[in-house]
């Protein structure tokens, strides 16, 4: 049977060029665009009338994990409250840590993911590489899913978690696992510099990753390895350690023609808040010299990590007996105590998300807090926290940004909106689940954003660009039929961090109509996703 004709009618389009808004409507058949017109009128087609409200392309998630959840066997609770916020497409496999690209032979898949993410029996099978991947989500999966081959992964896949050089060998073979990867589809790599094994990493091997960014013109993205003024793995007197994390990206991509993408541009810690123009000089400097710099935010002043964010590397490394002995436990309580006082982050800025299944007591306290119902020091408290959970567990951490530094930095040519969030089983969530893309919206209707034709081109034209996405992002005859349709004034209005999303009126992936009255059509969104190939 012939998919129905559908015309979207007398919509405010932001078409995704960053060009103002013009009424008119939009005439879609199965899940293309057929035509945009300030008036369409066809007799076989359905009319929606979207007259008073605004429409744009379906929004992009540019830094997200959820490749990880688009293979689940039951996926539409993972994805129900992203598209609540109007987000159909995501660009995953961030921070180096993706659910593909390893050697099917491995014995490390269970290391693959760092300590985020794991392969389970809930999901639909394990996929080494990025054919396979796209093969099972196509049609299978409720959003659109690109994918970045993660460093992390493939190092993990031919060396495990250890602690040291590779060698020439494991570096050829996990070079061949990144090059495969972008050869079926991918859209770029990702660097996880915080994350084991990225944290091992030398800038040797660093470039050998974003010379392949460069040969096949596809971005590398990067979790930094640092971002903070102090954190573990510099000595902590002299230059900010976000900047020279940002310094070893600059040695690494030096002299190369590529597109380098900062993960979320973040400031952790109040003192680091002052190093934001420096940051930046460091980016515009490297643009100047031919790299194709930019960043991703979002509207949120506190983010999701490991519980082990704050362990240097060398204390990382230690079994958790070298852990207690009393010279490695000082050497570490000298150099938090010292990064507390110069960062202006303290302990009861960690909050517990999750340790494990019968240690809920201790979600939603601060480490601080749990510190002072033990009756322990703050340090002695922490490894007690790590070692419940195995040294695995969640923990929602601020201050990250401020509102004046998220208003000056979504402003920017060169920024892109995303959560970098997804959906927890258990524990305290992180709030960029619910309301981080309206935020960005009502932040523009309020004049502390961008303008809101800018506002949309960062969720869903600069994207699809960005990062090599054919026919999706636009507004535009031919591009598929993904849509956004919001209510300006419920935005502008609507109240923010309250654990749901506003303004977001209806969410059509493919043609489909997903959301509509704030109900999910969760029949549809099983087959309604898409795997987007570079």
């Amino acid at each position: 049977m012939k998919d129905t004709k559908t015309i979207l009618k007398g919509g405010r389009i932001y078409d995704g060029t960053a060009s103002g808004p013009f009424v008119g409507d939009i005439l879609f058949q199965g899940d293309r665009i057929l035509e945009v017109a300030p008036s369409i009128e066809d007799p076989q087609a359905q009319t929606i009338d979207i007259s008073g409200l605004s429409v744009s392309s379906g929004f992009f998630d540019a830094h997200s994990h959820n490749d990880w959840f688009a293979i689940k066997k039951q996926p539409v609770k993972y994805f129900d409250p992203f598209i609540r916020q109007g987000i159909t497409s995501f660009i995953t496999g961030n921070c180096g840590l993706s659910a593909v690209g390893f050697e099917p032979d491995t014995p490390n898949v269970d290391k693959v993911g760092g300590d985020l993410f794991k392969y389970s029996d809930d999901m639909t099978g394990v996929y080494p590489d990025a054919e396979s991947f796209f093969n099972a989500i196509d049609g299978n999966t409720p959003c659109n899913i690109a994918l970045l081959l993660g460093h992390c992964s493939a190092r993990a896949s031919v060396a495990g978690d250890a602690a040291r050089k590779l060698s020439p060998e494991e570096t050829e073979r996990m070079k061949s696992i990144l090059e495969k990867g972008l050869k079926q589809g991918a859209c770029g790599l990702s660097l996880g510099l915080m994350y084991q094994p990225g944290i091992y990493a030398d800038v040797a091997e660093l470039r050998e990753v974003a010379e392949l960014c460069e040969k096949y013109d596809r971005p590398m993205t990067v979790h930094p390895r640092a971002e903070s003024k102090v954190s573990m793995d510099y000595p902590l007197l002299g230059r900010a350690h976000n900047l020279r994390a940002l310094d070893e990206m600059v040695e690494v991509t030096k002299g190369l023609k590529m597109k380098f993408q900062h993960s979320h541009l973040i400031f952790v810690g109040r003192q680091t808040f002052k190093t934001k123009d420096k940051a930046h000089a460091i980016l515009d400097k490297m643009r100047s010299e031919g790299i194709d710099a930019q960043f991703d935010i979002y509207s949120e002043l506190l983010g999701v990590s490991v519980i082990t964010v704050v362990m240097p590397a060398w204390f990382q490394a230690l079994g958790a007996k070298e852990k207690r002995k009393w010279w490695n436990k000082l050497r570490f309580s000298v150099l938090c105590k010292a990064s507390i006082m110069l960062l202006g982050f303290g302990w009861d800025d960690i909050i517990i998300a999750y340790l494990g299944e019968g240690n809920e007591r201790w979600e939603g306290k601060s480490v601080a807090a749990c510190a002072k119902e033990m009756g322990k020091g703050c340090i002695d408290a922490y490894l007690d926290l790590c070692e419940m959970s195995d040294f695995k567990g969640r923990v929602n951490m601020g201050p990250y940004s401020t509102p004046e530094i998220i208003s000056w930095q979504s402003k920017q040519d060169t920024c892109l909106y995303m959560t970098d969030a997804w959906v927890e089983e258990h524990g305290v969530q992180n709030p960029a689940i619910y309301d981080c893309y309206p935020k960005f919206l009502q932040n523009s209707l309020l004049g502390t954003g961008d303008t809101m034709p800018r506002t949309i081109r960062k969720m869903t034209g600069a994207v699809a660009d960005r990062f090599s996405i054919k026919d999706r992002g636009y507004v535009k005859p031919g591009f598929f039929a993904d849509f956004t349709v919001f209510d300006e004034k419920a935005l502008e209005n609507g109240v923010p961090n309250r654990s749901e999303a506003f303004g977001i009126e209806k969410v059509f992936i493919n043609g489909r109509c997903v959301l509509e009255g704030g109900k999910l059509d969760e029949k549809a969104l099983k087959t309604t996703g898409r795997a987007m190939r570079s």
